[in-house]
């Protein structure tokens, strides 16, 4: 039997997000709502009782209006009764502090009629003398189970679970609000009969709904959509005149109530967050706070990962020694200790990294910060093509561009949407990080600037910078392409500045690092098995061969058993079929500076950029007689065959970080994209403007260093 649904639903920074994890905690997971890629988180609740019921969080949304394809999509799900997530019950989240911009969507959805909760959230934010404003008259006008709730300090949670546990006993009268608060016009109500015989639902406000957005409806089949059409037309239904209508006569309904609440409410701490928003967000000091962030996060990032990713390389160097040891010699020894430990070695030392990355982000997400970051560089960003919620999605992409590509729905202009899709990949992500650290010891050794900064933890923000310029490079380039008469805006709430949610940041942690770990760890598993295979084996006339030139040469020159061992494995990698992968490509990488090697980790990190790391990894490992050495000790005393000299110097490493950056080494950001896009033409414009970048950026570092 399907266990009842509860679905979530308030505008963006209302604390949905933070009752959905006081309600479900660690059950929950994120997937797509069938048939779109929009994210839907979903968990259970275990009610006092012992009734479970499953708890949708819905994204963000204003009003029954819908401006973005998140606000379409939860417009689409709850005017179709049909769908498997449809929710048998709505908790509508409003900020008692926002409560009149937030009680437009409460009172629509009150006129929707699905049986509801009101929560009334951010309770720790008005009290006075430790007593909450009177709000009876809520009460009158959408009357449904009203609870107060703190999703901050938990306050009212066992009250809201109790009024569910009614529901889900009685699922009484007492959940439906009884009279609408909008009263439909004449033509309207005309309308909404007419197109009810069509949809065979009774209910006047939800089938003028249907009305005004029929045509993206997903639910609506061709031909319904064509007779609701000829139902608007004929009766001359002008949504947009009707919506702005409707939306005014809400606000005369609420905001004297609203003005009632307010004038007994303590707005000092309101007062405090437009005192600290005339620095943050001040046109000069806003963009320097934000700059000095960035810095932080990137010393961060260096600075405090170094000794547990020396823990981490130290732990995998000892596993790999002792397995060899306690396994017979031959291929699965082989296959464990070169293929699998060095790969996973190779992308979990870094896991430290990225949880401080996840860590700093989540924080300036919680504390109210992005917001203002949006607003702040709205300006900036239309001289870009881009919109100020693109800002979002270029922060985002630091830790993963799928996401921010996802994260582009919000950005209601196509222009200016598809724009920041196709230059977001440019900005760093998480998956770099493991190549940034690798070669940037390479490029510039440990040190401080100013007995402050990490001089690592520049270059890496260097990089980062490198990114951003050129992704708005990119961006004004698609402008001046790109042609549309749609016209930007950019609507946004400020919420109050708050000390964040700790449970909301180690849940979000938790899902981050986890994907991370997962996804990237089932890449990195599948590819270091087969590179293993490849690198160990190859045409066998052709391996004996090398073997035996190896040896000849190994005793022309009187080396030790060591150095023969590691002489022959270099040969034989070679020879191997990896190595005569790496040799197709090589004359094209060449003149950049790469080798065969470098080659092959090229190919392979085409599945995930961090794909390169565990590649190499696992290509000096095969063979290696040091198991105990790190990847980057081994990669620091690679040679040149020809000139002797380090094969990763300053140049090749430059070179390589270079083509890193601008590079779209990333199939699932490409295929994001292609969803987003619905088509195959932009991600294959974005694979190819991305490699052209890298290959000349990188060609013209290793030319003029090398």
């Amino acid at each position: 039997m399907k266990r009842k649904c509860i679905g979530l639903i308030g505008n963006p920074n209302s604390g949905k997000s933070s009752l959905f994890n006081l309600l479900t905690g660690l059950r929950q997971h994120v997937s797509n709502f069938p048939g779109v890629t929009v994210d839907k988180k979903i968990g259970v609740t275990v009610l006092d009782d012992g009734t479970k019921m499953d708890v949708i969080d819905l994204p963000g949304t204003y009003s029954l209006f819908p401006n973005s394809s998140d606000e379409k999509m939860v417009v689409d799900l709850l005017t179709d009764p049909g769908n498997n997530d449809y929710p048998d019950l709505i908790i509508c989240v409003v900020d008692l502090t926002q409560l009149e911009r937030h009680l437009l969507l409460a009172t629509q959805m009150a006129d929707l009629k699905i049986p509801m909760i009101l929560c009334l959230n951010m309770a720790d934010l008005m009290e006075v003398d430790g007593k909450m404003p009177d709000l009876s008259d809520l009460k009158h006008l959408i009357d449904v189970p009203q609870i107060i709730i703190s999703s901050k300090t938990g306050l009212g949670l066992s009250d809201l679970k109790a009024t569910i546990v009614q529901f889900s006993n009685e699922q009484g009268d007492v959940f439906n609000h009884k009279n609408s608060i909008y009263k439909l016009k004449d033509s309207e109500a005309t309308v909404a009969r007419e197109v009810g015989k069509i949809t065979g639902i009774d209910n006047d406000y939800f089938n003028k709904i249907i009305a005004h957005h029929h045509q993206w409806l997903t639910h609506i089949e061709k031909d319904t959509k064509s007779e609701i059409s000829k139902v608007n037309d004929s009766h001359g239904f002008d949504d947009i005149t009707y919506q702005v209508k409707e939306t005014l006569e809400r606000y005369n309904q609420f905001t004297p109530i609203v003005k009632r609440i307010i004038s007994q409410s303590d707005i000092t701490k309101k007062s405090f967050t437009e005192r600290i928003d005339a620095i943050i967000t001040h046109r000069i000091a806003g963009p320097l706070i934000f700059f000095l962030i960035m810095l932080l996060v990137f010393q961060a990032i260096y600075a405090w990962a170094e000794y547990p990713m020396t823990w981490i390389e130290e732990g995998f160097a000892y596993l790999g020694n002792m397995t060899r040891v306690a396994l017979p010699s031959g291929w699965v020894s082989n296959l464990i200790v070169d293929g699998i430990i060095a790969g996973l070695a190779g992308i979990l030392v870094f896991i430290p990294q990225i949880t401080i990355l996840f860590f700093i982000i989540a924080i300036l997400e919680e504390i109210g910060y992005m917001s203002r970051a949006v607003f702040m560089f709205d300006g900036i960003m239309q001289h870009f093509g881009l919109n100020g919620r693109s800002i979002v999605s270029l922060v985002s992409s630091s830790a993963c561009a799928i996401p921010a590509i996802m994260a582009t729905r919000t950005i209601t202009n196509w222009k200016e949407r598809l724009i920041t899709m196709m230059v977001s990949p440019l900005i760093s992500c998480s998956a770099r990080i493991p190549v940034y650290t690798v070669l940037v010891g390479f490029v510039i050794a440990p040190g401080k600037v100013w007995g402050i900064f990490n001089t690592q933890g520049l270059v890496f923000m260097g990089l980062y910078l490198l990114g951003i310029i050129a992704a708005l490079v990119s961006a004004y380039v698609f402008k001046l392409i790109l042609k549309t008469n749609e016209q930007s805006y950019l609507m946004i709430e400020l919420p109050q500045y708050k000390p964040p949610i700790w449970k909301n940041v180690a849940l979000t942690l938790k899902e981050k690092v986890g994907t991370f770990i997962v996804e990237a760890g089932k890449i990195i598993l599948i590819i270091s098995i087969i590179l293993w295979f490849m690198a160990s084996y190859g045409p066998s006339d052709q391996m004996k061969q090398a073997e035996a030139d190896a040896i000849e040469l190994a005793q022309a020159q009187s080396m030790d058993a060591e150095t023969t061992n590691n002489l022959i494995a270099a040969k034989k990698i070679e020879a191997s079929y990896a190595g005569k992968l790496g040799k197709i490509i090589e004359p094209a990488i060449e003149p950049l500076g790469f080798d065969w090697k470098i080659g092959i980790a090229l190919i392979t990190s085409f599945a995930a950029r961090e794909v390169f790391v565990g590649t190499m990894a696992t290509i000096y490992s095969v063979g290696s007689t040091d198991d105990e050495a790190t990847i980057r000790e081994k990669m620091a005393a690679e040679k040149d065959p020809v000139t002797l000299k380090p094969r990763y110097d300053m140049a090749t490493s430059l070179s390589l970080l270079i083509f890193y950056v601008f590079a779209m080494q990333c199939m699932s950001t490409l295929a994001v994209t292609r969803r987003e896009t619905k088509g195959w033409k932009w991600p294959a414009v974005q694979f190819f403007y991305m490699g052209a970048l890298a290959y000349i950026g990188s060609l013209l570092v290793y030319q003029l260093l090398g």
